[in-house]
């Protein structure tokens, strides 16, 4: 523990074989990123806050804390970045065009230790003041930190807004099977812990969004990376079907991250990021099923060199992805 009181940052690197640096010269009053999407339910901001990084921090390929503080953001901070998002990043129209809002902190927002409840709670306020139009909004943690009566406070809160917003709940799942997702990715949870999520929020009929990555780990062959995928797919549609609940796969393909040991079985040829047509492939199985997908289509900048899952050529295909993420067309994909 340091003075702050959080975890060693140094020993969790040294464990997950992690060797990048902090962001530590971030404006502490801006946002870490910010982007633009479009899913059926209509425009959608994706908003990345600059809070202390994620505490978990373990899994394989991620360098997402990268862009995030080794050291406490307090609350009058995180407060200053939702000013930023709401007076001067945003304009009129944009405010009025939004359908969806997914809040993130490149790790989990409802932990309280990296993103202040107060936050929080501030965030919906302004969100209610100035976007009238929100249909949803998705909240980004680990499943340890869903507090249920933090989110019926939300709830409420958020049906107190000119159109009444319902709650997603987005958790990084990253590969189906067991030992890819916990050993070798070091993810660190079980399908129990997963299931028994899902209980909770379907008594509310909160929304489930499920991020998974298309060959996380070094090993796997495309084949074995499109079956894992296809596995979740029905996995997923199953659990929708039993319990009521709404889920959206979130399927990312793999990229080789800076500063992991992921980037090392990159420039040792142990590793090679998915072909985006078996990104494809995998999507089709979930044509008929009880659950949406969308496909994320990028690096974020944060890929070794030539080591994105975008090649020369995959332009045809990034745009029929692009228009099935925003038509849920599978037609587009055959």
């Amino acid at each position: 523990m340091n003075k702050h009181g959080d975890i060693s940052w140094d020993r969790i690197h040294e464990e997950s074989e992690k060797s990048y640096h902090f962001a530590s010269q971030h404006p502490l009053d801006q946002i870490a990123d910010h982007w633009f999407q479009n899913p059926p339910i209509g425009p959608t901001l994706f908003l990345v806050f600059y809070t202390l990084a994620c505490r978990w921090s373990r899994c394989l390929g991620c360098n997402l804390p990268s862009l995030s503080s080794e050291l406490h953001i307090p609350y009058q901070c995180i407060n200053q970045q939702i000013d930023q998002v709401f007076t001067r990043l945003l304009t009129k129209p944009q405010k009025d065009e939004l359908r969806k809002i997914i809040l993130s902190n490149n790790g989990s927002v409802l932990d309280e230790r990296t993103f202040s409840t107060t936050s929080l709670l501030y965030f919906v306020a302004m969100m209610n003041t100035h976007c009238p139009n929100i249909a949803e909004l998705t909240i980004e943690s680990r499943p340890e930190y869903v507090d249920m009566a933090e989110l019926e406070v939300l709830s409420r809160a958020l049906a107190e807004g000119q159109t009444p917003t319902q709650l997603e709940i987005a958790i990084g799942f990253e590969a189906f099977d067991d030992q890819i997702r916990n050993e070798h990715f070091a993810k660190g949870m079980s399908l129990e812990v997963f299931e028994a999520l899902v209980r909770k929020l379907a008594l509310y009929r909160y929304h489930l969004k499920a991020y998974f990555m298309q060959k996380p780990v070094p090993g796997m062959s495309e084949e074995d990376a499109v079956d894992d995928i296809r596995r979740a797919i029905d996995y997923l549609s199953n659990i929708s079907r039993q319990f009521g609940i709404s889920i959206n796969m979130h399927l990312n393909p793999t990229y080789a991250a800076r500063g992991t040991a992921l980037e090392k079985a990159f420039i040792d040829g142990e590793y090679s990021p998915p072909l985006l047509d078996s990104v494809r492939r995998a999507v089709l199985h979930a044509e008929g099923s009880h659950i949406s997908v969308f496909v994320g289509l990028s690096d974020e900048g944060l890929s070794t060199t030539g080591g994105s899952f975008l090649r020369l050529g995959d332009t045809d295909l990034v745009q029929r992805l692009e228009q099935f993420n925003l038509t849920q067309d599978y037609s587009l994909l055959k």
